[in-house]
């Protein structure tokens, strides 16, 4: 721990923030700092002290628009300052192990992106450093942010309970459409080195990690495919050197580095079979993540498009009234739903971020290791590596424990 002072303004030892990154994820984790304290009873008050980016004058614009109190633009030297406790990793997948691996080591606590990294080699040394940081009380977390929308806590609170009994059968979609268009130009998410993998570590890590979530078990085994649909891309306007930045179409084109869609089936822990599939190309689904599991007693559904609902099929109940329950997650005693609204006055995709960094404060506060892990994560980064080599070979894969 570094600084730990109190604030005048309050009563509760202050956590300092620094992000690294500024982007898409970058926004929504802003939001999150800035809203947790207001809307939760936190034992430390998250004060956002510095944010990280290449371009000087991009992270300082990002920095008065996200609520950032001054910039850097070298992450090496966010990591150096004394008055940063906390680093929150929001950068391409190949900057992750460096980055939280040096946090780490200077005895900050790191939250970092999804999927944890690009390989499992990268993530297996980003374990080791959690580890051994953990023995002098820093902690680190993986950042799955879906885990925390309340639909989804209490999917798991349920099959925890026993209530659709013996688990087998998994269902786990996560569809999404934006590069669909095969003239959508190049970006870092469709280069191999920087993102590690396309549909496959992007969206197919979030619903390998609902699945073992919600259902408390590991998948043990897979055998699946990758598909690259558009092998080359636009280059972006002013791109020609191939950096892959946004903007219009250049004339020229480049490569596609990675799967546009990957199917895969796998096998758990408890005996279940699961079906997956992640996809950039289901032409109209925005950000459809599609979970169903089906046990002896019961079955649960849930689809992010409807992110408020819960679907619960009860096999007990007689044949004359059996049906899905339409439950609408929205009641104070459901998860984290307490702090917000009012019954019936949904929440929205930035809250699973905000809840994020409420778990995440809390344990910090409370000298215990937050969840999930970055040992969760490199389980996740051995299926995608293994659902990869399976593409590769047409063989099943094992996974390691």
């Amino acid at each position: 721990m570094t600084t730990m002072e109190t604030q005048m303004t309050s009563s509760r030892p202050t956590l300092a923030v620094a992000m690294v990154g500024h982007a898409f994820m970058g926004a929504a984790h802003s939001q999150a700092w800035r809203s947790a304290p207001r809307f939760f009873d936190l034992p430390l008050d998250p004060a956002m002290r510095v944010v990280c980016g290449r371009d000087a004058d991009r992270v300082a614009e990002a920095a008065t628009r996200l609520g950032w109190a001054e910039t850097e633009t070298d992450w090496r030297r966010v990591v150096e300052r004394d008055d940063v406790d906390l680093v929150d990793i929001c950068t391409p997948g190949d900057t992750h192990a460096e980055i939280a691996i040096a946090a780490l080591e200077a005895g900050k606590h790191v939250l970092c992106e999804k999927p944890l990294a690009n390989t499992v080699e990268e993530a297996e040394a980003m374990v080791a450093a959690a580890e051994k940081a953990a023995a002098e009380g820093v902690r680190a977390m993986v950042g799955f942010t879906y885990r925390r929308v309340p639909a989804v806590a209490l999917a798991r609170k349920l099959v925890a309970e026993g209530r659709i009994g013996e688990i087998r059968h998994v269902r786990a979609q996560y569809l999404q459409d934006w590069i669909a268009d095969p003239t959508a130009p190049l970006s870092w998410r469709l280069d191999k080195e920087k993102a590690g993998s396309g549909a496959l570590g992007d969206i197919g890590a979030h619903i390998i990690d609902l699945t073992q979530h919600i259902t408390g078990d590991r998948i043990t085994s897979v055998s699946g495919r990758l598909e690259t649909f558009v092998k080359e891309r636009p280059l972006a306007a002013g791109d020609t050197a191939g950096t892959l930045g946004g903007g219009g179409a250049s004339g020229e084109t480049g490569p596609v580095t990675v799967d546009d869609a990957a199917v895969f089936i796998a096998t758990f822990t408890g005996g279940a079979l699961g079906v997956f599939e992640a996809t950039r190309f289901a032409t109209g689904r925005k950000n459809a993540i599609r979970i169903e599991i089906n046990g002896s007693k019961g079955s649960l559904a849930f689809d992010f498009e409807d992110m408020n609902v819960l679907e619960l099929f009860d096999a007990t109940e007689p044949d004359e009234t059996a049906g899905f329950r339409r439950i609408l997650v929205t009641e104070p005693g459901h998860p984290y739903v307490e702090a917000w609204w009012p019954a019936g006055h949904g929440l929205g995709y930035e809250h699973g971020f905000t809840h994020q960094v409420v778990d995440l404060v809390r344990a910090v506060a409370e000298g215990t290791d937050p969840t999930p892990t970055f040992a969760d994560g490199l389980q996740v980064q051995r299926v995608l590596g293994a659902v990869e080599t399976s593409s590769d070979t047409r063989q099943w894969q094992e996974i390691t424990q």
